[in-house]
């Protein structure tokens, strides 16, 4: 026989060798009662043995003769099963077919099933969802991220941020931003500190002024004026700024009219806020914010590796085990969730049983058919060979009371 890789097949084959000792053991008993009767020369339980081995050995080959030929002989009419294999195939996917897939038979066992509710029930239970999640992240997931082409996502990634640039208007976002703004006294707090970083950069930079001035005063007046002229440009813009830290100054009202203005003309002007969204585009066509945007896929891709190889602890599956869950907890505790999900698998299930029934007793008849002849023989004597092995056992028993039956009769009639 076959080596059977699972536990459950050991198992049953370990079954069938007891019960087949057993009944050859029972056989034996006979034998050997059979030489104690003729040693003896005792009749009746001469008969009882004859008729026990009789029963015994017809039986045993009854049963072998279903599976193979007895002691491997090519007696017709034996090795029934794999000889007859393609036959009882087509036979049992007709069966199946014509006997269990019937509307009104099924329909009363979808109906008692509840698929909806044992399907909840199970995606609950944090063990199973454990299961789906651990198969995702070891499986699923891994071989999205293989089959991915990176170049593909990052053009698709650089694609979808232009087109949705393009179907922003910058522009409108910015004057309802300036609008807010200028209506709270978050305006004048911004331009103070404007002004103020200004200030401090016009301290930070005074010989960078005179330096500029020096560049730009013709050759022949000798630097004499140029000190003057940078502490003159230098106090202007000092003092101008100065002034406007000021909100009641005349310089700090301009600029809040300025701030208006432009604000109302960003809100009127298709022109200006096209100004704006263009130049929202070109920072886009950078090189470094291509790069940064091509670089996001890859940093996803490094997170979510990262992720999985913490195992238990992934954030992801952790994430996923409670989503199932949830899942399961929410249809649980919905009727009308669980009578839609069950009604769709009872029309819709049955809708494909029935619809598809010759297609099924034809895949088992082409299973079986498709299966060597001693693999089904094997499969065939696994699964019944224990109990036919009781056959064998009541044949010697009861072959041996019909013999002593036969032999008190028939010293009673003569």
């Amino acid at each position: 026989m076959k080596s059977i890789n699972n536990q459950d097949g050991i198992s049953k084959a370990v079954g069938l060798m007891k019960m087949k000792r057993f009944a050859l053991g029972v056989l034996g008993l006979a034998v050997v009662l059979f030489l104690i009767s003729i040693y003896f020369k005792i009749g009746w339980l001469k008969a009882f043995s004859e008729a026990a081995m009789v029963g015994g050995i017809a039986d045993w080959f009854a049963i072998v003769a279903l599976f193979r030929h007895p002691l491997g002989l090519p007696i017709p009419h034996t090795a029934l099963i794999p000889n007859n294999k393609d036959t009882i195939g087509q036979n049992l996917g007709t069966f199946v077919s014509d006997e269990f897939l019937i509307k009104e038979k099924l329909e009363v066992k979808i109906e008692q099933f509840n698929f909806a509710g044992k399907a909840a029930n199970w995606l609950s239970d944090k063990s199973n969802a454990n299961t789906i999640a651990c198969l995702i992240i070891e499986d699923v997931i891994p071989g999205i991220l293989k089959t991915i082409v990176d170049e593909d996502v990052q053009k698709f990634i650089q694609v979808k941020f232009e087109a949705k640039l393009q179907e922003i208007n910058f522009g409108e976002w910015i004057a309802i931003g300036l609008e807010s703004l200028s209506k709270s006294e978050k305006q004048e707090q911004l331009i103070s500190n404007v002004l103020k970083i200004l200030t401090e950069e016009l301290q930070n930079n005074r010989d960078v002024i005179r330096e500029k001035v020096n560049e730009s005063t013709p050759w022949y007046t000798l630097g004499v004026a140029d000190k003057k002229i940078a502490d003159g440009i230098f106090n202007g813009l000092y003092e101008f700024i100065d002034e406007a830290k000021h909100t009641d100054s005349g310089i700090r009202r301009k600029i809040n009219t300025y701030v208006l203005n432009f604000i109302s003309e960003l809100n009127n002007s298709p022109e200006l806020q096209q100004k704006v969204n263009d130049l929202v585009i070109e920072f886009a066509h950078k090189k470094e914010v291509i790069e940064y945007i091509s670089a996001i896929w890859s940093q996803i891709k490094d997170a979510i590796a990262t992720d999985l190889e913490k195992k238990d602890d992934s954030k992801i599956k952790n994430r996923i085990i409670s989503m199932i869950q949830n899942f399961g907890i929410s249809i649980k505790s919905d009727p009308v969730m669980l009578g839609k999900i069950n009604d769709f698998v009872k029309i819709d299930l049955l809708g494909i049983l029935l619809k598809n029934k010759q297609m099924i007793g034809d895949l088992i008849a082409s299973s079986v058919k498709s299966w060597d002849k001693e693999e089904i023989s094997n499969k065939l004597e696994l699964e019944i060979g224990k109990d036919l092995q009781f056959i064998r056992i009541n044949g010697t028993v009861v072959g041996g009371f019909v013999g002593l039956l036969i032999y008190f009769v028939e010293h009673i009639i003569t």
